[in-house]
């Protein structure tokens, strides 16, 4: 206890109010500034994404130019991978694993600081191109010779690369911080099979950032290189390979997916059995599963590139390995349905969120097993079918996730609750809206449509189906301003009832302290015996 209490010390901070915040150490605190800057982020990422939903409501708008669709396409994709997606599951775990571990704070607090900096710093550059005029528009890949200079002659993909390579830093540090974390600060009696499963998840994330984001890092400082200094690592007309971006994109892009993914499995792991009343079906199988998924997602990532020339034996392996990685996150689906069956379910809205994430994410991998598949992938390549699949995997997968740990975790965060009446009008507002949103495009990519155009033949049918997804897009925005209105209403305006300690009868250590808990966290730190430690037989 001594030792424990000499490493972190219980010293008051040395500023108040704005300067606090921005010399905080403080793991939550740092949390709290993740979150509310990848929300932002987000906020932006969905008003691009809305002008080009706008922009093909109709055959051709003319909201947008070419130009400037290319240029909202490049932006949106960018913003929702690296400023929104991955960094906000940064936030919860930096707000969260400590206090799940018995912990007093991150690792490495100050190294935690600075991770935070980085990727306001890398947000900042990227967003500069709209201030200086030079917005890139090669998309979110940027793959050459799109992104080289003669085709992209302005500094947009040099500010692209250097804000990519600001947020690489910001990643590595924060992942690394998060290994040492969950090592070397669990609470006395704390194995491996009594931490959370939300634990487990940003541990393999942890190390799948620091194995895969080098390789988008020195693709990215390469291609600067032939852009600024003359280089010709991917100068196409100079003899180089067009194919070795791909390659060094997408063995970081695939492990990527799941960096993306894999904490929100944990969050539906921690929100189901505690609104099923009962314990998590298969603990060890999920944390073994997303091992699995881990290890298996750096032998996945030329499934992108069946169209590219690949030799027809790379072409089998890669397919194999696709529908393989199927099995673990399978593994998971089924552990989560053993939880609800035969539980004493209360639909909050978290648990509302988690259970329509199960429908949600089913559906991207069904149309994923179909995508693995050469041939079918072949000729679905480059259309809205694949468009339909990212989107309902990730980008409302991982929202639905988010949207299920912001009801659940907000309580332990601000010690207020959030309105059950406006969370499920937010909910239903959501799961409809991404429904239209995104399902019409797997009936328009079967029929053709080609991805990253921003108008389209007059057809009855495309027209329509693509007015409905536009519709389902400002549908979603509605249910976003909800969720806002929720946050301001009973957050910020103090109306939301007092959480105490454990709203929800939960049983991990973060509901062991206060709400919001205090600098130390815990004023003994517990010794934990079971993997439901307020359950069954913490000591404090």
């Amino acid at each position: 206890m001594a030792t424990l209490e000499r490493t972190f010390p219980l010293v008051r901070p040395r500023y108040t109010g704005v300067l606090e915040w921005i010399t905080t150490t403080d793991h939550k605190k740092i949390g709290v500034l993740y979150l509310t800057t990848t929300f932002c982020f987000f906020l932006a990422g969905g008003l691009l994404a809305l002008g080009m939903r706008t922009q093909l409501a109709t055959p051709d708008t003319g909201f947008l130019s070419a130009s400037a669709y290319n240029e909202a396409f490049t932006m949106h994709g960018t913003t929702m991978v690296f400023l929104f997606v991955v960094p906000v599951w940064t936030g919860f775990a930096n707000y969260i694993i400590p206090l799940q571990l018995g912990a007093r704070d991150m690792a490495f607090p100050r190294l935690n600081a600075l991770s935070y900096w980085l990727l306001l710093a890398g947000g900042i550059i990227l967003y500069s191109t709209f201030a200086v005029g030079q917005i890139p528009a090669a998309g979110w890949t940027s793959y050459v010779p799109l992104a080289t200079l003669p085709y992209s002659p302005n500094h947009g993909v040099d500010l692209w690369i250097l804000g990519l390579t600001v947020l690489g830093f910001s990643s590595i540090f924060g992942a690394l911080n998060m290994i040492v974390t969950i090592f070397s600060l669990r609470a006395p009696g704390m194995t491996f099979f009594r931490i959370t499963l939300f634990t487990w998840s940003v541990l393999v994330t942890s190390f799948l950032l620091v194995l895969a984001m080098p390789f988008l890092t020195v693709a990215g400082i390469l291609l600067l290189f032939d852009r600024m200094a003359g280089t010709n690592f991917f100068a196409v007309g100079q003899g180089a390979d067009p194919l070795l971006w791909q390659y060094l994109f997408w063995f970081f892009g695939h492990p990527e997916v799941y960096i993306m993914i894999l904490p929100g499995f944990g969050v539906i792991s921690e929100v189901l059995p505690v609104f099923s009343r009962k314990p998590i079906f298969g603990y060890r199988m999920i944390a073994y599963s997303s091992a699995a998924i881990g290890f298996l997602s750096f032998g996945v990532f030329v499934h992108h590139m069946f169209v590219a020339g690949i030799d027809p034996a790379l072409q089998i392996f890669f397919m194999l390995s696709t529908m393989l990685i199927a099995v673990p996150t399978g593994v998971k689906i089924f552990s989560w349905l053993g939880t609800i069956w035969g539980g004493a379910l209360r639909f909050r809205t978290a648990m509302l969120f988690a259970m329509a994430f199960i429908v949600i994410f089913t559906i991207g991998g069904i149309s994923g097993i179909f995508l693995a598949s050469v041939p079918v992938d072949v000729q679905l390549s480059d259309t809205y079918y694949v468009v339909a699949h990212i989107h309902y995997v990730l980008v409302q997968g991982a929202l639905f996730c988010m949207f299920a740990a912001m009801y659940y975790w907000m309580p332990k965060i601000t010690g207020r609750m959030l309105s059950e009446t406006l969370g499920r009008l937010h909910f239903f507002l959501f799961f409809i809206g991404v429904n239209l949103a995104f399902f019409p495009m797997h009936q328009l990519g079967l029929e053709g449509m080609p991805r990253r155009i921003f108008h389209y033949p007059d057809s009855p049918q495309w027209a329509s189906l693509n007015f409905v997804s536009t519709m389902g897009a400002y549908i979603i925005a509605l249910a976003i301003l909800t969720f806002i209105w929720n946050f301001i209403y009973s957050i910020a305006l103090g109306n939301g009832r007092p959480a105490g300690d454990d709203p929800w009868e939960a049983d991990t250590l973060e509901w062991a302290t206060t709400s919001p808990p205090q600098p130390y966290n815990f004023a003994r730190i517990p010794v934990v015996h079971s993997a439901r430690p307020l359950k069954e037989d913490v000591a404090h």
